[in-house]
């Protein structure tokens, strides 16, 4: 398993945002936390949890900043000792059909905001894991569609991707 000591969610707060594409970093998490007994707390920008992946210490996070200023997190990581290298940020991605988790490491924001922000306080030397949400038809659309929430189809299928997700993680 890698050495990850953070694992950022990205996502939007409160409840209208909650089942939207966008969150689905959130989700992911969520997930991670309800898995490994994490309890969430609120500090400043940020929501937290404390859990242990076997040997290792890992701090999940959700920026509560709203998704285009998520890098806000950053200068309280660093604080702890924690470099981009020690990052793992999860998010909705727009250019890979929806079912698609995959992990890499660096590259550029192509277009998402979150993650453009995290870029800025840290460099792009973090591990994205990749959640695929696929892309509207016509581009006009993009910000609509990632501010609506998953069909029913897919909403039925997030369960066992979510859980698919946290497999990778835990074999990263």
């Amino acid at each position: 398993m890698a050495l990850y000591k953070a694992i950022i969610g990205l996502g939007n707060p409160g409840r209208a945002y909650l089942r939207n594409r966008h969150n689905i970093g959130f989700r992911v998490v969520d997930a991670l936390a309800a898995a490994y007994g994490g309890v969430w707390h609120a500090r400043g920008n940020m929501e937290y949890a404390s859990i242990s992946m076997g040997e290792n210490a890992v701090l999940l996070v959700k920026p509560q900043t709203f998704m285009n200023d998520s890098g806000a997190v950053v200068p309280t990581l660093v604080k702890k000792g924690i470099k981009a290298d020690d990052i793992l940020v999860v998010h909705d991605e727009l250019e890979k059909p929806f079912g698609y988790i995959g992990i890499q490491k660096g590259g550029s924001a192509k277009g998402h905001n979150g993650v453009r922000s995290l870029m800025q306080h840290i460099g792009a030397d973090f591990a994205r894991l990749k959640f695929g949400i696929g892309r509207p038809e016509h581009k006009s659309d993009v910000g609509t569609y990632v501010l609506s929430n998953f069909s029913l189809t897919q909403e039925d299928e997030l369960e066992s991707l979510i859980a698919h997700a946290i497999a990778q993680i835990e074999k990263a």
